[in-house]
């Protein structure tokens, strides 16, 4: 297949770059850039291959694109969270899968290991998952429990100076190529633990997930542990319950509402090109009114979204947010990016449906993007919960 040119410009309709530091632009470009450079082009050959493109993970630490929010002394970026939403928002305007690879390595398994690990773990681990030396992934979706993961059945049972590993995890982004996986765990008191599982211990497989319509350019997996002895020093001390994992899918899901919002601009300035050069009817089909409808709604939605993470972003940095607020943005982000897939994808007509256009792909992806680290509904409800006081989950 012949490489695409990637011509991507970036709207802002209410000049949001006004907000942004001469630091955020430049890490935007540069993200950006090397996306036109290194992802664009192959990208859609390996969608099409359901291959991953592993060479990028490299290239992607190189970039600075994994735990940018971490400390510099742990080989981290030590940048703030607009910073790592903008990054985000660049790789999934590239490939959605692209951004699910640096998702899980920053926020949910670097973060884990920064912040509920100790000094021995953090210096172990980061400065390698950092350079992309190491992948890694994350370990909580299990076969009988997505949605509600507090039903966990795999388990650690104390064996001395180690413990024993028990149950399997689905659905895990990474694990196909992951030299380290952060599992969550019930102990025998019942509390969920967070422990470093590395490639190589006996009894420790990562079947890869074959036959997905989505993320197809991204390699998901299983955790399969079968009596895994892991020494005790890879248990995270610093915490314990489902606030471990949730701490974590609040950092994702933040990376997602940017990076969810980076697919919907891909689509929306595919189809605004699109419509200016497609002639029928003797005219650019850009100057029929249901086109313009559909353009204007696009970039009234992108707006909006622009300006909701933006702010999050914000309350991000001053350590004021809440996961509420990140769940509303999360599901947010997805529905007006599938939303806008969906009619770029019209627009474009026939031609919507190849690989010569990013459009179709994007769509696909966010079938996932919308369902993982937490459902569209699921994220409703967290906010149901939060306006009203009552659970609708139980």
């Amino acid at each position: 297949m012949a490489a695409r040119t990637d011509l991507f410009q970036s709207p802002d309709y209410y000049q949001l770059d006004e907000l942004l530091s001469e630091e955020h632009k430049l890490i935007r470009e540069s993200v950006r850039n090397y996306v036109k450079k290194e992802i664009s082009p192959i990208i859609e050959d390996y969608a099409q291959r359901a291959e991953f493109p592993e060479h990028i993970v490299k290239q992607l630490g190189d970039l600075g694109c994994f735990g940018p929010t971490v400390p510099a002394e742990y080989g981290g970026g030590g940048l703030d969270y607009i910073s790592y939403g903008l990054m985000m928002q660049e790789l999934e305007r590239g490939d959605s899968g692209v951004r699910s690879t640096a998702s899980v390595q920053g926020s949910l398994v670097m973060f884990p290991i920064y912040a509920y690990g100790n000094e021995a773990q953090r210096h172990k681990y980061l400065p390698k998952l950092a350079s992309g030396e190491w992948l890694g992934c994350f370990g909580l979706t299990e076969p009988d429990h997505g949605s509600n993961p507090a039903g966990m059945l795999t388990n650690i049972k104390d064996a001395g100076d180690h413990v024993i590993l028990n149950g399997a995890k689905m659905w895990i982004s990474n694990a196909p190529f992951a030299q380290v996986a952060v599992v969550w765990a019930r102990n025998e008191e019942g509390d969920i633990q967070g422990v470093i599982v590395e490639r190589g211990m006996e009894g420790f497989s990562t079947p890869t997930t074959h036959g997905k319509w989505s993320l197809r350019a991204s390699a998901t997996g299983e955790l399969v542990f079968d009596n895994v002895k892991v020494p005790k020093e890879n248990i995270l001390p610093n915490v314990k319950g489902l606030k471990g994992p949730l701490g974590c899918l609040t950092k994702a899901r933040y990376g997602i509402a940017w990076g969810a919002l980076g697919a919907a601009m891909d689509c929306y300035d595919t189809a605004l090109r699109y419509s200016k050069e497609r002639v029928q009817f003797d005219r650019p089909i850009g100057g029929f009114q249901l086109q313009q409808k559909k353009l204007a709604e696009m970039i009234t939605e992108i707006t909006k979204a622009q300006l909701l993470v933006w702010r999050l972003g914000v309350l991000m940095n001053d350590g004021k947010v809440t996961p509420q607020q990140v769940s509303m943005a999360k599901r947010n982000s997805c529905e007006i990016a599938a939303n806008i897939a969906r009619e770029a994808r019209q627009m474009l007509g026939g031609m919507g449906i190849t690989g010569e256009y990013s459009i179709m792909r994007h769509m696909m992806n966010l079938e996932s993007v919308i369902t993982y680290e937490g459902t569209h509904d699921i994220h409703l409800l967290i906010t149901g919960m939060d306006v009203t006081g009552m659970n609708a989950f139980k």
